[in-house]
């Protein structure tokens, strides 16, 4: 097959997938506005990578994910995967990639093995290169083979998901909020899998409200919100975005009198440590503890507390926002400050 045929550029490229300018707008209905679902979006995952897109809910993440699995129509844009043009070679941009979705939509009357075998045909496997044995080994479902999907748990039906969407040898992996719901077990044996799959070569694109999930899987993270992305960079220049620095000190002394300096905000917690807060390019370490010094208490240990990736997500996804959200969408502590 010719390069012409095949998309040709596909190999040229280091982007899994390139998105530029993509737009979907939902026509208004019984006079309502149109929705603006996606606002002209940019995005390179790059190949070979674990990559995060992260959103509160309505940010416009499962629109941007069907339309990459061709289930909607984009209203303007472009979108490459795997080097193929959507528009000009959809069948190959479809074949590229596959999605486990959310929902649990299966067929109760098939069984592992048989869901597998009828995907597999679906997406113009040839029955010498399907590998449904391996799969159902892979996601732990080989005792089930022969079982109806309907007897399957929860768990065992994501399980399925993940396999189905693995038929067709697809170079990028697409997992929409993989283990929402699911006990301990599956979730660590999916991210043994997703890994596994990430070290043969398969770029995986993760949407979860798990943010640990992400800040541990994610080589590199996007944000959006109402539509828009808000942030794009690697899960380590995302959390060092956060210049918010909190420092514990187990006082050895009862605290009397609580530091006074600029730029720092001390309190005292219930168990009696002092809890420090400060801006860390305005402040040092070492003036908050001549702060704690000078006011006679003496320091038996001492820790710092780092931001994690739900500190970075509230701050960014709050200081967007176009109305005010419910508790849990703002800012856990009151001094967290974003580089933008």
């Amino acid at each position: 097959m010719s390069d012409e045929q095949t998309g040709g550029k596909s190999h040229m490229s280091d982007a899994a997938i390139r998105i530029e300018g993509l737009r979907k707008t939902y026509r208004g209905g019984k006079g309502q506005p149109e929705k603006h679902a996606l606002k002209g979006i940019d995005l390179t995952v790059p190949r070979g990578s674990v990559f995060g897109l992260l959103g509160p809910n309505g940010a416009g993440k499962s629109t941007l994910i069907n339309i990459l699995a061709g289930l909607v129509v984009k209203s303007a844009g472009s979108v490459s995967i795997w080097g193929f043009d959507q528009d000009q070679h959809p069948r190959q941009s479809r074949a590229a990639i596959g999605v486990m979705p959310q929902e649990l939509n299966l067929d109760p009357f098939f069984t592992p093995r048989g869901a597998l075998e009828v995907q597999a045909g679906l997406y113009g496997v040839p029955k010498s290169q399907r590998r449904s044995d391996e799969i159902l080994e892979l996601v732990g479902l080989s005792d089930k083979a022969e079982a109806y999907a309907r007897t399957l748990s929860g768990g065992m039906r994501r399980r399925l998901l993940l396999a189905k969407a693995l038929v067709h040898h697809p170079k990028i992996l697409v997992l929409d909020e993989p283990t929402a719901g699911v006990d301990i077990e599956l979730r660590q044996m999916l991210w043994t899998n997703v890994r596994k799959l990430n070290e043969q070569g398969m770029t995986i694109i993760l949407t979860t409200h798990y943010l640990e999930e992400a800040q541990e899987m994610c080589d590199e993270i996007a944000i959006i919100n109402h539509g828009e992305k808000i942030a794009q960079d690697s899960t380590a220049n995302l959390l060092g975005r956060m210049d918010s620095r909190t420092m514990v000190i187990v006082p050895d002394n009862p605290v009397t009198k609580l530091p006074a300096t600029e730029g720092v905000e001390a309190a005292l917690r219930d168990d009696g440590s002092l809890v420090l807060q400060y801006q860390g390019n305005q402040t040092s370490a070492e003036q908050v503890l001549e702060a704690v010094r000078a006011v006679g208490i003496r320091i038996r240990d001492v820790r710092t507390e780092e931001a994690d990736l739900e500190d970075v997500f509230l701050a960014l996804t709050s200081s967007r926002a176009e109305e005010p959200a419910d508790d849990q969408d703002q800012p856990r502590r009151g001094m967290h400050r974003v580089k933008l």
